[in-house]
């Protein structure tokens, strides 16, 4: 884990907040209007240290280690972004929030998504980025890969950064293998999102790699629901989609570096300041 500027702590001003019945690791970093931070699977939120820098010059960032991934411990039920996000949404409560910016990154995508989904008055606008609304979306091969994740594959992964990084914060280390079980369950399940991206009642930008988990036909399709590339734009924007939804793309990225991109920090900040 490596900061762009020396002057970020990548710890940020770290504590515990019990929320929702988990104890999440929460982290701040600079001042003005609250976005709160998710990130990926298998990952924590200091993976956002390269781009931090960028998102803190006006606003207060707050990254949230979710269940059972970086300083937040695991608890006795399954790894599900509509639980997670019920975290999140309790979260916003503790904390006193009014409406902040909810921006995730893969399973943080996820969460973000049905943050918005399930608890629309507490979110601001939304930015769902290499987050896929069906299963079937998602390319064969990377179906595959899926179905090895589980707790056979803890030694293997035990030689990756990803699990030095793991070990050096989580509470309990040991369970990196349940951790992965979990993850890999979580992704064996069918899944489809499409009512519920069609119902979203917060402004939402949907954004992915050029070279991601899904190809960018289905980034397409889920803006498309949101009634985005439906029609011209318009000289002055009138044919924009009514929620002022958007679509990004980022080129010369794909799913597993995006999240540290300065053209996802540039795009979001330009979205969310609109």
């Amino acid at each position: 884990m490596t900061t762009a500027d020396a002057t970020i702590d990548v710890h940020g001003s770290g504590r515990y907040v019990e929320a929702n019945g988990i104890d999440l690791w929460v982290a701040t970093y600079g001042s003005g209007k609250p976005l709160i931070l998710l990130h990926g699977g298998v990952m924590s939120g200091e993976m956002f240290a390269p781009v931090l820098p960028v998102l803190t010059e006006h606003h207060q960032v707050i990254t949230v280690d979710l269940q059972g991934h970086g300083r937040t411990a695991d608890v006795n039920r399954p790894i599900d972004v509509q639980l997670m996000a019920d975290d999140i949404a309790a979260l916003i409560d503790v904390l006193g929030l009014d409406r902040p910016d909810v921006v995730g990154y893969s399973l943080g995508g996820g969460v973000a998504l049905m943050t918005a989904v399930r608890h629309p008055d507490k979110v601001g606008r939304l930015v769902s980025a290499s987050a896929n609304i069906r299963r079937n979306a998602i390319y064969p091969e990377m179906l595959a890969q899926q179905g090895q994740v589980n707790a056979a594959a803890a030694d293997l992964m035990k030689q990756t950064p990803i699990y030095a990084h793991y070990e050096q914060v989580a509470p309990r280390p040991e369970d990196f293998p349940r951790l992965l079980d979990k993850i890999g369950e979580s992704m064996s399940h069918d899944f489809d999102y499409t009512e519920e991206v069609r119902g979203l009642r917060v402004p939402t930008m949907v954004v992915a790699a050029d070279a991601d988990m899904a190809p960018p036909s289905h980034y397409v399709e889920v803006f498309g629901l949101l009634d985005g590339g439906q029609r011209d734009g318009g000289w002055t924007g009138e044919g924009r989609p009514e929620g002022g939804h958007a679509l990004a793309i980022i080129p010369g990225t794909t799913h597993y570096d995006l999240g540290v991109s300065p053209l996802f920090a540039a795009v979001i900040l330009d979205f969310l300041d609109d």
